[in-house]
């Protein structure tokens, strides 16, 4: 009898533990996915296997996902079929109009105006704005809150913008209107057709931003594992040696040293916790520019951009309930996974989070995609980087036709080139070169961009390779149009002045190949920062360092003409058309920004230097008087429409095997490398 008592005991507290597990295991999850986008009720899915289902119903009572047909918004809710007139976008695309502000304007809405009218997608017509624009501001009255719009038509084809909590939102009348709102509720966020937006600090940058605080691959010695939030702005951080939970006052544990300016001070740890209240929303930015793997304790709010961005890979929700649980899965986390999630976070912060501009680009962007529908980013281009904002759905959806993702996908680019030569005054056809370039080996066609005053001439070379000149517009950033001839991976850009032999463009565009998002040369700068001046330099001179290469002579990538002409502001291409010199240096900002690398250099033969003057000579074929000073300034005006200096210095320079080794030219692939 008391044997079987006890078994019964047994199996009872059996039964007891395993509920328990079952409900709080797992205690750790990384971030929710992006949810499917809100639409009309789902039906059945297309079965495979219709055949096992006929004894449950017939197949006439099954709906077939497909397009539903739109219905009216009920209960206040809205989804993008119902409520947002996708066919006034198909003419010309997205275009967005901005109501004019409310009276004075703050900061921030200045930096917000700024960053919509810089955009590729806007237009100064509300009459031909497939979606228009009201910013809601902290400081708009609340008497205003209900302004007179004429084209408001019940908000439909409407955005209200709010990127910090204001009064208007909770008593305007939203009605058809999509809202883009700083750590909007769960409960009230509407996916699908609302934008998340991060809650921005107030002195958030313009364009550019700071970046990315990671340094090391690994926590160094000493570094805290946790950073706590504070309610009062700021962090507190705990070592591994708690006794209790470190969100909790009660704790009981040595909370570490304190650091109290949330502006300043940015979490020194590797894993930041953040309660899920909303006025703690502002901390998880500052947990991703520091590298800090945001630790999200129960969150009542919709994480930014959640619509696009896979937060699992880059940050982590845990049960606040649970805190001794959440502190032992933080330790015994992977040290492969920690850097794989910080990595993830400091991309995330840079591409989309470091500036009011990027905010902004980024809510126009996912609202293009769903107007796009199957020509919309995939994934993979909003989660690795560039990015979304610089992989270009214009220009393709496949990563592969992309420069950045041959690594990834396993590919490499096609096998050939295209050599585009710009001829501008005084118009000499440059048929030394043309020779030269159409016996290369890879060699797929040649582009002659005619841009001289004088017409061209009626005959050209006979070459092995397709010649076609075409017609330029006499301005320098000409070269940089996306043609629609070229139909290769790699452009080699030359001027007619160029020198370059047969083996120098062979070994080039071999190099090329190894690196397709990157820029590879033979003449080379270097930028510096000049004390004196108070502003950046160049110098042209011969030096083991470099950071950027003429695109005299240059192979790169095709898709950089589509996002040189698409993506850069119009202020920089008109700069680069007024003051020549400036042309090679937006180019290498442009790559220089997109990659984070700098150039490669390839050797280059020092006779070819005897028949050319020097890159910014006076008087040269190029460019005009004082280039010098328009080069230099070139650099402070372009950094600060950036936002940042992109350019980065290297001493790095390929060489063929065997390259001026003292050994038997016959053993040498490339030997005109080294005489003329």
């Amino acid at each position: 009898m008391q044997s079987w008592r006890r078994k019964s005991l047994w199996l009872a507290l059996s039964a007891s533990w395993l509920l328990i597990l079952l409900r709080v295991f797992p205690v750790l999850r990384l971030a929710e996915p992006a949810r499917r986008q809100a639409g009309g009720p789902q039906g059945w899915p297309r079965w495979l296997d219709a055949e096992l289902l006929q004894s449950f119903s017939q197949p006439g009572e099954l709906l077939e996902d497909g397009p539903q047909p739109p219905q009216a918004p009920r209960g206040g809710s809205c989804y993008q079929e119902a409520c947002f007139d996708a066919s006034r976008c198909r003419g010309g695309g997205l275009k967005v109009f901005m109501y004019p502000a409310l009276g004075p304007i703050s900061e921030t809405p200045r930096k917000v105006l700024t960053s919509i009218e810089g955009s590729r997608y806007h237009t100064a017509s509300a009459a031909e704005a497939c979606l228009l624009v009201l910013l809601l501001s902290s400081d708009t009255p609340a008497g205003e809150c209900h302004p007179a719009l004429p084209q408001w038509d019940g908000g439909k084809n409407h955005l209200v913008l709010s990127l910090h909590p204001a009064p208007c939102l909770r008593i305007f009348q939203l009605g058809q209107a999509m809202v883009a709102e700083a750590s909007p509720m769960v409960d009230t966020f509407r996916p699908g057709f609302d934008v998340a937006l991060p809650l921005l600090p107030k002195a958030h940058p313009l364009r550019g931003g700071a970046l990315g605080q990671l340094r090391q691959h690994s926590p160094l010695p000493g570094v805290a594992l946790i950073a706590v939030a504070e309610e009062r702005g700021g962090w507190r951080t705990a070592g591994t040696n708690f006794s209790a939970c470190p969100w909790d006052g009660r704790c009981e544990q040595d909370h570490g040293p304190k650091q109290t300016h949330p502006g300043a001070t940015l979490p020194n740890a590797t894993f930041c916790l953040i309660p899920g209240h909303s006025p703690d929303a502002l901390h998880f930015l500052q947990a991703l520019q520091a590298g800090c793997i945001p630790v999200l304790l129960s969150p009542r709010w919709e994480l930014p951009f959640s619509e696009v961005i896979d937060w699992t890979k880059a940050a982590v929700v845990a049960d606040e309930r649970l805190p001794l649980q959440v502190l032992a899965a933080l330790q015994e986390m992977p040290l492969t996974r920690v850097l794989a999630l910080r990595q993830q976070a400091q991309f995330l912060w840079d591409a989309y989070f470091s500036s009011v501009e990027k905010v902004i680009h980024t809510t126009l962007e996912i609202i293009q995609d769903r107007i796009s529908g199957a020509s919309a980013h995939p994934s993979l281009l909003w989660n690795s980087p560039p990015g979304a904002l610089l992989a270009l759905s214009t220009f393709s959806t496949s990563p592969s036709d992309f420069p950045f993702y041959h690594l990834q996908q396993g590919s490499r680019p096609l096998g050939r080139f295209s050599a585009l030569i710009w001829v501008g005054a005084p118009g000499q056809p440059p048929l030394k070169l043309i020779q030269a370039v159409a016996g290369a080996q890879h060699c797929a066609q040649i582009l002659v961009l005619w841009s001289s005053k004088k017409p061209p001439p009626p005959r050209w070379p006979e070459t092995a390779v397709p010649l076609t000149v075409l017609d330029g517009h006499r301005k320098a950033s000409d070269r940089f149009l996306p043609y629609s001839a070229i139909n290769t991976d790699a452009i080699l850009s030359l001027d007619a002045h160029s020198s370059l032999s047969t083996s120098e463009v062979d070994f080039a565009f071999m190099v090329w190949q190894s690196f397709p998002e990157r820029m590879v040369g033979f003449l080379t700068w270097s930028h510096f920062w000049d004390e004196a001046q108070g502003g950046w330099g160049y110098t042209g001179e011969k030096a083991n360092e470099f950071s950027m290469v003429l695109t005299s002579a240059a192979f790169y990538h095709r898709y950089y003409h589509t996002l040189f002409t698409h993506s850069l502001p119009k202020a920089l291409r008109t700069l680069a058309d007024e003051s020549p010199p400036c042309v090679d240096v937006l180019m290498n900002f442009l790559v220089a920004a997109v990659t984070k690398l700098p150039p490669i250099k390839v050797p280059y033969g020092p006779w070819h230097q005897e028949a050319r003057p020097p890159p910014l000579a006076p008087g040269g074929p190029r460019f005009g008087a004082e280039p010098q000073l328009a080069a230099q300034d070139c650099l402070n005006q372009m950094a600060a429409g950036f936002g940042h200096m992109p350019l980065v210095s290297s001493r790095l320079r390929l060489d063929p095997v065997l390259f001026k080794d003292p050994v038997s030219v016959l053993r040498k692939k490339y030997r005109s490398l080294e005489k003329p």
